[in-house]
């Protein structure tokens, strides 16, 4: 049988994604043909503001380029407008052709509201909502130095830090009390106005615009008050209007937009309306997450697909403008059945508020610290009730941390909004595709590919899912969110004498000010190795499980692997470590790899009591530092060995235990040449022979295995760990963050490697430094045991 023909008008991104569905659904159900107003292909609208705030360039917006349509045999006419429909024969007239359908989805979008004023047809007066509007507004920026926006909300605000990064003088013209009033109360309203303000950013708030002034060109705008302003360019930025009038023509049911069902299905069976033209209940929405619902909706139902239909979205805005962080989401205006709960940190300018009816979260509003936005949109979204909440700490459930591990959030939690992916649906993808990238999990899934706000937490899903295999491909380097290298921080870092990661990404002007789960980290080793002495570590940066100081396992529970050097107990710790997994009802007792007892499947609130009963020290099974040395019992009891294995192996656990370094860092001592310990696959390890230590550096385990290089054979254990010392440091001092130390040895090179570490004068200044960072090293769960504030972590008591 010949396919339908699908036709679609418009090739935006509700439309495509639609497209997208439907091919992910049944791709060789129908022959498809996508009419574009605009001479490209599909693009993220949302990504303009980063086109002229500088961020990006136009091919970097491009989702869908020409041969994707081409590989999946659709027919695209771009720079082409549809100009009539004929609903009786089923056809579709174009600016250059006729074209015939069995379904058609309109998917015509809005275009900017322009005011009707006098002088709104003046030459430098533009919307902003094409890459045309964009390119036009960069290009005047390079003649004309005055510009101004009409509208404080988000597209507003956007624009007017575009022009300012384009050098432009900018004025804000804003009718309401505070800026983005339907998103925003008045306190964040007046945070945000603040902010910009600080950033150059001009207003003139209760201002309603009368006419624009000027000739041919813009040149001023008048406002009812009797006020003027001069200015070169005026952006319109006050709102959206459906493009509809196709739809009128053929005489489908219009509102605001083109009426639909459920279903997407306009009066007209075989037409279908998708997008920001589509008016469902009323509503016609105009953010990307409502508009990709849509979509999925519509997909199901034209590949025969059985669905509950579109019932409306709970939307939610962020704004994506440098150094101002915000989210919004449900309904913000407090009545008779809405209160509200707020937290304002004035100190750090951190303002949080929850909106509650009938015992239910229906609103928030978050600024400055927007981490919880998708833990509170995701319940917000489930309508669930609050009654295990406390409103003290912002709605979070008792034995809850304050900002959830990826760990911990349930499958269909959301994690991108825009695209309406949860956790599920990117931890599968994962495991079921090999997914190694958050670029790869944004072109599998699609999170992350509209605000990217997101992104951070995809990392860290990749991080929890995949453990080491995520860092070891990735690629070295700091991050997307800079384009300094490794080396350029750390010269920025010294010179600039900066002191915290916050100050590195506002000083050297990271494109996400809060970071990213690959900088975060990163930036707080590379400032615990600068300022051994004086960097505050910042835990907030640190991965969950160095938070924690325990492993997370796949089932939510932890692993506690108490310190055994070189693999040695006794009796009175077997003793310990038998009460207490009989006490806290522990489900595995394990041998590890790294010659220890693990227990496994504790819970997080047991954490802090299993330490303090067991009073042994952490073994850092869970950090980038070093993890264990192994030994085995070498001269002491083998009738083979050469040397005193097991008390090498002790000493050096001991001296080097707590130091951070760019990676996790194994050794091994093995007591003869027949290596039981397996020495050669160890970060650093020794071989014992008759005449002393075989020393071989840049040993890695794992999935792709490194086999050490034979780095010299000294006499005493005094040397082994005098090199020791040395080598570490050096590691600390040129490793990339999550980098081991195989693929840092082949960056190195193996001869500049001991050339230095060998040097006699070099290897003493590196020990002399080792040695200061590691008089401030300590135990991290007596740390904790000491100090009540870090105990909130875990929610238990001062134990």
């Amino acid at each position: 049988m010949p396919k339908q023909k699908l036709l679609m008008i418009g090739n935006g991104m509700a439309g495509v994604r639609t497209i997208e569905e439907i091919l992910d659904r049944n791709p060789d159900k129908y022959d498809m043909t996508i009419i574009g107003d605009e001479p490209y292909p599909n693009y993220n609208r949302i990504m303009l503001s980063n086109i002229l705030q500088n961020k990006m360039t136009t091919p970097e917006i491009i989702l869908n380029d020409e041969t994707w349509y081409t590989s999946n045999n659709i027919t695209l006419h771009t720079n082409e407008q549809a100009i009539l429909i004929d609903r009786l024969a089923k056809t579709v007239t174009t600016t250059k052709r006729n074209l015939t359908y069995d379904k058609l989805i309109l998917a015509t979008g809005s275009r900017a509201f322009i005011l009707p004023i006098p002088g709104a047809d003046l030459e430098g007066v533009l919307g902003f909502r094409t890459i045309a509007d964009t390119e036009k507004m960069i290009e005047i920026s390079q003649k004309y130095k005055r510009a101004t926006v009409i509208g404080g909300g988000l597209l507003g605000l956007e624009a007017a830090r575009g022009l300012l990064d384009q050098g432009m003088d900018v004025t804000v013209i804003h009718l309401a009390d505070w800026l983005m009033e339907t998103q925003l109360d008045a306190k964040a309203g007046e945070l945000l106005k603040a902010d910009l303000e600080a950033q150059g950013m001009k207003f003139l708030m209760q201002k309603a615009t009368s006419k624009i002034l000027g000739k041919s060109r813009v040149t001023g705008l008048a406002f009812k008050d009797g006020s003027q302003i001069e200015t070169d360019l005026v952006v319109m930025a006050i709102g959206i209007k459906p493009e509809i009038e196709l739809a009128r023509h053929a005489n489908l049911p219009t509102g605001r937009g083109i009426i639909v069902d459920n279903f997407m299905t306009t009066a007209d069976p075989a037409i279908f309306a998708v997008g920001e033209c589509a008016e469902h209940n009323g509503i016609a929405y105009g953010l990307v997450a409502p508009l990709y619902e849509q979509g999925k909706v519509l997909a199901d139902y034209l590949c025969d697909i059985e669905n509950k239909g579109y019932r409306g979205s709970k939307m939610f805005t962020q704004l994506k403008v440098s150094g101002c962080d915000l989210f919004s989401a449900g309904d913000i205006k407090e009545n008779a059945e809405i209160k509200g709960v707020t937290i304002f940190n004035s100190i750090e300018n951190k303002y949080k508020k929850v909106f509650m009816r009938d015992g239910k979260l229906v609103g928030v509003v978050l600024y400055g610290d927007t981490t919880e936005g998708n833990r509170l949109y995701n319940l917000l979204k489930k309508e669930e009730e609050l009654t295990d909440f406390t409103l003290v700490s912002l709605l979070h459930k008792s034995g809850e941390s304050e900002s959830m591990s990826v760990a911990e959030m349930p499958d269909d939690e959301s994690v991108c909004g825009c695209n309406g992916v949860t956790k599920g649906d990117i931890t599968r993808a994962i495991t079921g595709k090999g997914l190694t990238t958050i670029g790869e999990v944004t072109a599998h899934t699609k999170a992350g590919g509209s605000c990217g706000k997101c992104k951070p937490i995809i990392g860290d899903i990749l991080e929890h899912t995949l453990g080491d295999d995520f860092v070891s491909a990735a690629p070295a380097g700091i991050c997307g969110c800079t384009d300094f290298t490794r080396d350029q921080l750390i010269i920025q870092i010294r010179s600039k004498q900066l002191q915290t990661a916050k100050e590195v990404r506002h000083v050297l002007a990271f494109r996400n000010p809060e970071g990213c789960s690959k900088c975060r980290p990163a930036l707080n080793y590379y400032l615990n190795m600068i300022y051994p002495q004086t960097h505050a570590d910042e835990p907030e940066s640190r991965y969950v499980n160095e938070r924690l100081h325990a492993n997370i396992q796949n089932d939510g529970t932890y692993s506690v692997i108490p310190r055994m050097y070189a693999g040695q107990t006794d009796p009175q710790q077997l003793i310990k470590i038998a009460k207490v997994a009989e006490k806290y009802d522990i489900p595995l007792l394990k041998l590890t790899g790294g010659q220890r007892i693990g227990l496994y499947g504790v819970k997080k609130e047991d954490l802090p009591k299993i330490w303090k009963e067991l009073d042994m020290r952490s073994g850092f099974a869970y950090g980038k530092t070093l993890r264990t040395v192994k030994s085995c019992v070498g001269s002491k009891f083998c009738r083979f060995g050469t040397q005193d294995a097991l008390a090498l192996g002790e000493a050096l656990e001991r001296q080097f235990e707590f130091v951070d370094t760019p990676h996790k860092f194994k050794m091994g001592v093995s007591g003869c040449p027949r290596s039981c310990v397996e020495s050669g696959i160890k970060d650093y390890g020794i071989i014992c022979v008759e005449n002393g230590y075989q020393i071989y550096i840049g040993g890695n385990g794992g999935t792709e295995v490194k086999e050490a290089q034979l780095l010299a054979t000294v006499a005493t254990e005094q040397e082994v760990l005098d090199i020791c010392s040395a080598f570490i440091q050096y590691y600390r001092e040129t490793g990339v963050y999550m980098e081991r130390t195989a693929p840092w040895l082949e960056r190195m090179g193996m001869e500049h490697v001991s050339n230095i570490i060998l040097d006699p004068i070099e290897q003493a200044k590196l020990k002399a430094t080792l040695d200061e960072v590691l008089a401030g090293r300590a135990d991290p769960w007596k740390q904790v045991l000491q100090d009540d504030e870090k105990q909130k972590l875990y929610h238990v008591e001062r134990v």
